[in-house]
């Protein structure tokens, strides 16, 4: 198959762009001519090139950029692809517009926020254009269908996928980044990886304060911090509330399976927006005891005690309980968070959400 994924975003910095470059450099080794449309950047186009991805640069400006319509109409009428895959909505309403009127293959659009679906968005995602809407999760279907008003078999849930090969806690040297960042081996070290409001690294900071009391080797790393100003606002916040020795907060890395190697927990205290938390999949995968909100499509993951902890969103006495349970019973977390790489293994995979993908577009190629 010819293939388009095309995403407006070109940082490394997001779980948009991994997951699409993901589904790229996965179908191309599986055969297909796979090309990635996004904005002009260095860095994804040789990332691009080296998996033998070819990429195509467009502004992608907003959702009525008129010149990257038309240079996306012409990119399809010579390259003729089978399938476009667009991630995000800039990409959704330049490649729907750019391609109406003409046979360009399937229409799939990737809906990875719990958000509902605006009047404007209901309009795109129920064209007749669109063949397929991918959800993450099946929390999102449900929000999608109800607010859009979907029929349900036009949206389909393939989870994202997480690379188990390299998400593997044999192939990481537990003690590296605790070394990098100072950090003791006496510390109990809990990290949430996001420090946007809706993230809930606060309630985490006010829940690991409640834990210190009786704990109080606990340790906090806020990964993610994109310039000083987050820097700033999260080192703030812990020294208000008599935190800031057992807070760090750590700037945006892409050597997660280094980090998670060196801590004892990893949560996601958010309270809005999500699909499913990438992190902590990530860390289940990397055999590391998890604690999530039940926000968005979580409690798809984080499916039983067996694999996780689940708590409900902002109640600061179930965190703080989660998080004892994990210091106290050090047997059962070793136990769920061994049961937590299993699960991932065998329903969140990178090989398994491609296969996914490349069944539904063959399906929409042949059915319709």
């Amino acid at each position: 198959m010819r293939i388009f994924q095309v995403l407006e975003f070109n940082q490394f910095n997001t779980g948009s762009v991994h997951q699409m470059f993901q589904a790229a450099a996965g179908l191309r080794e599986r055969g297909h001519d796979v090309t990635i449309i996004s904005r002009p950047d260095e860095t994804l186009r040789a990332r691009a090139a080296e998996r033998g991805v070819e990429f195509a640069g467009l502004p992608l400006r907003n959702q009525f950029d008129v010149g990257s319509m038309l240079a996306f109409r012409r990119l399809a009428k010579a390259k003729k692809p089978d399938v476009i895959h667009v991630h995000k909505g800039v990409a959704h309403a330049v490649a729907l517009w750019a391609t109406r009127g003409c046979d360009a293959g399937a229409f799939v659009v990737n809906r990875g926020v719990s958000f509902p679906l605006d009047v404007w968005n209901r309009g795109k995602y129920r064209t007749k254009r669109v063949d397929r809407v991918v959800t993450v999760c099946q929390q999102i279907k449900d929000v999608i269908v109800e607010s859009g008003g979907l029929p349900s078999e036009k949206v389909q849930v393939v989870y994202a996928g997480t690379d188990v090969e390299i998400f593997d806690p044999a192939r990481w040297e537990p003690r590296a980044f605790r070394r990098e960042k100072g950090i003791g081996d006496d510390k109990f070290l809990v990290a949430q990886v996001g420090v946007r409001d809706w993230k809930g690294w606060k309630e985490l900071i006010d829940a690991a304060r409640d834990v210190a009391v009786t704990h109080p080797n606990i340790h906090i790393a806020l990964i993610g911090c994109r310039n000083d100003a987050e820097r700033n606002e999260v080192m703030t916040y812990a020294k208000s509330v008599e935190m800031a020795d057992r807070v760090s907060a750590i700037e945006y890395r892409t050597d997660m399976p280094n980090v998670f190697a060196s801590c004892d927990l990893v949560v996601d205290a958010s309270w809005a927006g999500t699909g499913i938390t990438g992190t902590i999949r990530e860390a289940m995968a990397m055999q590391k005891p998890v604690i999530a909100t039940d926000a968005g499509g979580n409690r798809e993951l984080v499916s039983s005690p067996e694999v996780g902890w689940l708590v409900p969103m902002k109640d600061h006495a179930a965190l703080t309980s989660a998080m004892l349970t994990v210091i106290e019973d050090r047997g059962r977390a070793g136990r769920v968070a061994a049961n937590a790489r299993e699960h991932v293994v065998n329903g969140f995979s990178k090989e398994l959400r491609i296969t996914r993908l490349e069944e539904l577009y063959q399906r929409i190629l042949s059915h319709g």
